[in-house]
């Protein structure tokens, strides 16, 4: 498949593949298919610190990227520290990261390398693996280099795009409840004789000491027209 076929397919819209779990997986499945000699590839992301999800081409390759994860040693943890590719030719005679080599080879894993990507405080790793050694030096200037740095902008684009969603809900929900808190403003501002600045910290007061929502708070006050409220809403308003 061309290298410009991968990228579309990496780089489709859909809501399935906007879930960062799911562009690691197409990352790693499109990677060691235009890498020749690979045997497979994993990929990690990270935001900020925040937990690491992973994505294998086979589940015999989950066991290197947990071991790496878990001592904060190995090409993985190496290549983000370093921001650039990180490789082994030949990890039978690698005397870096001894668990990782351990797990790589009793995998039959002769040879890998990782590559890094950072975005917008996020970083993404993808390592492909040979059964062969020294057969992969070309991996940081091939198609999966173009891969990564595709679905890293990827993964980024897709972040912004759910948190655009998230406060575009809270907007909605802010002004479906704005109208009701308006009101109950009015019958407090009725009942104390005082300002809006005023009547709205009295509805503030009540929902934090009861715990519920403004919206809830003011709804209740609407329903009630203030009506047996004049005692509460007085004590609050001291």
């Amino acid at each position: 498949m061309p290298e410009t076929e991968h990228l579309g397919l990496l780089g489709r819209e859909s809501p399935e593949s906007a879930h960062p779990g799911r562009r690691l997986s197409e990352l790693v499945e499109q990677a060691a298919r235009c890498t020749t000699d690979c045997c497979g590839a994993s990929s990690t992301v990270s935001d900020c610190g925040a937990e690491r999800p992973a994505a294998v081409t086979h589940p015999d390759l989950a066991g290197l990227v947990s071991v790496q994860l878990r001592s904060g040693d190995g090409p993985i943890p190496a290549a983000l520290e370093r921001g650039a590719p990180v490789d082994s030719g030949d990890l039978l005679r690698e005397e870096r990261w001894p668990e990782y080599r351990a797990v790589a080879l009793d995998a039959g894993v002769r040879s890998s390398v990782t590559l890094p990507f950072r975005r917008s405080g996020l970083a993404v790793t993808l390592s492909l693996y040979s059964f062969r050694p020294g057969v992969l030096e070309d991996v940081p200037h091939g198609p999966a280099r173009a891969l990564g740095d595709l679905a890293a902008t990827c993964i980024v684009r897709d972040r912004s795009y759910r948190d655009a969603l998230t406060q575009l809900g809270q907007l909605g929900a802010a002004l479906r409840t704005r109208p009701v808190v308006d009101q109950a403003c009015g019958i407090v501002m009725h009942v104390l004789a005082c300002d809006a600045d005023t009547a709205f910290t009295v509805l503030r007061r009540i929902s934090q000491t009861t715990n519920r929502k403004l919206s809830d708070v003011a709804s209740a006050v609407v329903d009630r027209r203030g009506r047996g409220l004049e005692d509460e809403l007085v004590s609050l308003s001291n």
